[in-house]
C-alpha cells in the first residue's frame, strides 16, 4: 500500500503502483524517494508512517514523522522545527539513537504539507515483556544512563521514557527512540510552562503539570525500572492515599538494598530530592565510575530534500563575517567580501581559494564584478571604492564622507552609483574614475543600490525606510516608495525591469509593478530581517537571506516559497544566483560561503 501524506486526504490508502493519491491527487513519493506505507502512530504533534526509500537500490524501510506545526504564526513554528531537526541531527549521531536521515519542510507536490522528519527504522523488540531481575536492571540502567548523559549534555528532554521507546535489536544493542515530545532545554524554555507530553504512567510529576526538567527524565526511568520488576502497571505500584511509591511491596524476587535505594531516588517526588543528573545515578551504581560525554560518531550529511537544492561546497578562509559574493559574468568564479578587510577570489570547479585582494583599511561591505570579466569592485567602511584587477588596485576612488554601503553598475559597465552612510548618491564615469555628481534625496544612510537592465532607472533605499526610483539619464526621482517599516537592506529588478523587489529590516519582501504604480505583494520572509536578495537571470527564481541563519527560494511571479536552506550556523548577509542559473551562492556571519545547486 502506499498511503497519502495529505493530513486532510479523506481516502488516503491507494495502490503501490500509484503516483497520485486516487482521491486528492497529492503525489505520493515524498522527496521523490520516500513512500509512506501504512501510519504506525498519531499524537498531539503529528502522524507517524512506516515508509520506505525507493531512491535506494534495496529500499530500506525508515520513518517519517509528520509534524503539525502549533500556533497561528507558521514562521515562527518553522523555526522550531528546524531547531528541532538540527537537535535530532545531533543526537542521531549518538550509536543507541536512530539517526535522522532528512526533513522535509515543504514539498509543492503534496496538498496541505506539514514539515516531516525522515528517521532511521530501529527494528527489534520493545522492553515491554523484558526480564525483570536485578541483574537485567542493573545492565538497562547502565544501558539508558550514558543516553540520557548525552542528550541532556545537548540541552535536550527525551519526556517519553517508557518501554515502548526502549527497543533491543538481534545484535543485542539497546536504542532510545521516539524524540517527537523532545523539549531543549534553554533558561527560557524551562521558565515556560509548556504542554503535557508522553505517557502519563511514566511521567515525572513536574512533567505532568507542563514543567519537565532533566530529571523528569530520570524518574521514568526509575518507573519503567520498577515496571519491570514486578510486572505491574506503574498506576498499581503508587499509594494515591499515602502518597508513596509502594512498589517494593509487589516485587516477585527480592533485590539488593543498593539498587532499591537507587531507584526510589530516582523516583523522589521533589526534583531536589532525586539525583541532579543521569551521571550521578551512574557513579552510585558503578561506585564512583564516572561518565563522559561521547563524541557522536560520524555521520552522512542530512538531506534537506527542499525540494532539491542541496549545499555541495563550503568556502572558507574569511576570518570573519561574509559581507557580499558576486559571480563572475562568464567564468565560473565568484568573489567575495569581507568584515576581515579582504576581498577573495574562488574558482567553483573544484572548488579552491584563487586570489586576496587586501587594501582595504576596514570592513568590505560591497563587490561587484564588472560586465568586461577583468574588474572587481569593492566598497568599504573606510570611505572608499576600490578597483581591482587580478591582484591588482587599478584605482580608488574617494568621494564619501561615511562608510560606503552600496554599489550598483549601469550594464554597459561605464557608470557606477555608490551609496553610503553619508546619505549620498555618487555616480562616478568608470573610464576616468571620476565622480559625475552627487545626490542628497535621502534621510538616512544609502543602505541599497540597483540599476535595472535597460540602464534608464536606478532604485534606491535607505535606513529612511523608503525606496527611492530615479530617472537616470536625468538623475530625477520619479517616485518614492514608502511601504516598509525598517531600512531597505537590499533591492533587485527582474530582467524585464518592469518589476521591483525590495527587502527590509522589518522581515518583508514587496514586490512593486512599476508600470502600474502599485505594490503587487508582500512576502513575510525572514525572522528578524531579510538581509539580501537576488533574481535569476531568466526571471524564474527568487533568492532572499536573513538574520534567521536561514537562505529562501521563492516563485517571483506568485510569491510561492519553494525551498528552504538551514546549514548556516550565523545570520545570511549575502546571496548570488550564478549567471546560468544553476549554483546559489549564500555568505554569512560564520565565515563560510556555501554553494547550492539543484540535485
Amino acid at each position: 500500500m502506499a498511503y497519502c501524506l495529505n493530513p486532510r486526504c479523506p481516502q488516503p490508502e491507494n495502490d503501490d503502483q500509484n503516483r497520485f493519491c486516487i482521491q486528492c491527487g497529492s503525489q505520493l513519493l515524498l522527496g521523490d524517494r520516500y513512500r509512506a506505507l501504512k501510519p504506525i502512530g498519531q499524537e498531539g504533534r503529528g502522524r507517524t508512517f512506516l515508509a520506505v526509500n525507493q531512491a535506494v537500490v534495496d529500499q530500506p524501510r525508515c520513518i517519517l514523522k509528520q509534524v503539525t506545526l502549533r500556533g497561528s504564526d507558521r514562521p515562527r513554528a518553522l523555526a522550531e522545527f528546524r531547531r528541532d531537526a538540527g537537535k535530532l541531527q545531533l543526537l542521531g549521531q549518538h550509536a543507541n539513537i536512530p539517526e535522522l536521515l532528512a526533513y522535509i519542510e515543504s514539498d509543492n507536490h503534496i496538498h496541505n504539507f506539514s514539515p516531516i522528519l525522515v528517521q532511521e527504522l530501529i527494528e527489534g523488540e520493545d522492553l515491554e515483556n523484558a526480564d525483570g531481575d536485578e541483574n537485567a536492571i542493573i545492565q538497562l540502567l547502565n544501558e539508558v544512563l550514558p543516553i540520557l548523559h548525552f542528550i541532556h549534555e545537548h540541552e535536550v528532554i527525551h519526556r517519553d521514557i517508557n518501554p515502548q521507546n526502549l527497543i533491543r535489536t538481534v545484535q543485542d544493542q539497546l536504542f532510545l527512540v521516539d524524540f517527537s515530545t523532545l523539549k531543549v532545554t534553554t533558561k527560557t524554555a524551562l521558565a515556560r510552562t509548556g504542554t503535557v507530553v508522553g505517557s502519563a504512567a511514566y511521567a515525572a510529576p513536574e512533567q505532568l503539570r507542563g514543567k519537565a526538567v532533566a530529571t523528569s527524565d530520570l524518574y521514568s526511568l526509575a518507573v519503567v525500572c520498577i515496571h519491570l520488576l514486578t510486572r505491574l502497571h506503574p498506576f498499581d505500584l503508587y499509594s494515591s492515599l499515602e502518597g508513596v511509591w509502594v512498589w517494593e511491596d509487589y516485587l516477585t524476587t527480592t533485590i539488593g538494598d543498593r539498587l532499591a535505594h537507587i531507584l526510589n531516588q530516582m523516583l523522589a517526588e521533589a526534583v531536589r530530592d532525586r539525583y541532579p543528573s543521569a551521571a550521578a545515578v551512574y557513579a552510585e551504581l558503578n561506585a564512583g565510575k564516572t561518565l563522559q560525554v561521547g563524541k557522536p560518531n560520524p555521520t552522512s550529511r542530512l538531506e534537506t530534500l527542499i525540494p532539491g537544492w542541496h549545499c555541495t561546497a563550503t568556502l572558507t578562509g574569511h576570518t570573519s563575517t561574509v559581507q557580499a559574493i558576486a559571480f563572475h559574468p562568464q567564468q565560473p568564479y565568484l568573489a567575495s567580501a569581507s568584515a576581515d578587510r579582504t576581498a577573495k577570489v574562488w574558482q567553483l570547479a573544484p572548488p579552491k581559494l584563487m586570489r586576496t585582494l587586501s587594501g582595504h583599511r576596514s570592513i568590505v561591505t560591497v563587490l561587484l564584478a564588472h560586465p568586461n570579466g577583468q574588474w572587481l569592485l569593492t566598497g568599504s567602511w573606510d570611505y572608499t571604492i576600490r578597483l581591482w584587477e587580478g591582484k591588482a588596485e587599478l584605482a580608488k576612488l574617494e568621494a564619501h564622507s561615511g562608510w560606503v554601503q552600496s554599489l550598483a553598475l549601469a550594464p554597459d559597465g561605464k557608470l557606477l552609483a555608490s551609496g553610503s552612510a553619508d546619505r549620498s548618491i555618487v555616480f562616478w564615469d568608470l573610464e576616468t574614475q571620476a565622480a559625475i555628481v552627487s545626490l542628497t534625496e535621502h534621510e538616512g544612510t544609502v543602505s541599497s543600490l540597483v540599476i535595472d537592465p535597460s540602464g534608464q532607472w536606478l532604485a534606491s533605499g535607505s535606513a529612511d525606510k523608503t525606496v527611492l526610483l530615479w530617472n537616470l539619464p536625468r538623475q530625477r526621482v520619479v517616485r518614492r516608495l514608502t511601504t516598509h517599516e525598517g531600512t531597505v537592506t537590499a533591492l533587485a529588478f527582474s530582467p524585464s525591469g518592469k518589476i521591483l523587489f525590495s527587502a527590509s529590516e522589518d522581515s518583508s519582501i514587496c514586490v512593486w509593478d512599476l508600470a502600474g504604480d502599485r505594490l503587487l505583494q508582500r512576502l513575510d520572509a525572514h525572522l528578524g530581517g531579510v538581509q539580501a536578495i537576488a533574481v535569476s537571470q531568466r526571471g524564474n527564481l527568487l533568492v532572499s537571506s536573513g538574520v534567521d541563519q536561514t537562505v529562501k527560494l521563492w516563485h517571483p511571479g506568485s510569491g510561492q516559497l519553494l525551498a528552504t536552506l538551514t546549514e548556516h550556523e550565523g545570520e545570511v548577509g549575502a546571496v548570488a544566483i550564478s549567471p546560468d542559473g544553476q549554483t546559489i551562492a549564500s555568505g554569512s556571519q560564520d565565515k563560510t560561503i556555501k554553494l547550492w545547486q539543484f540535485q
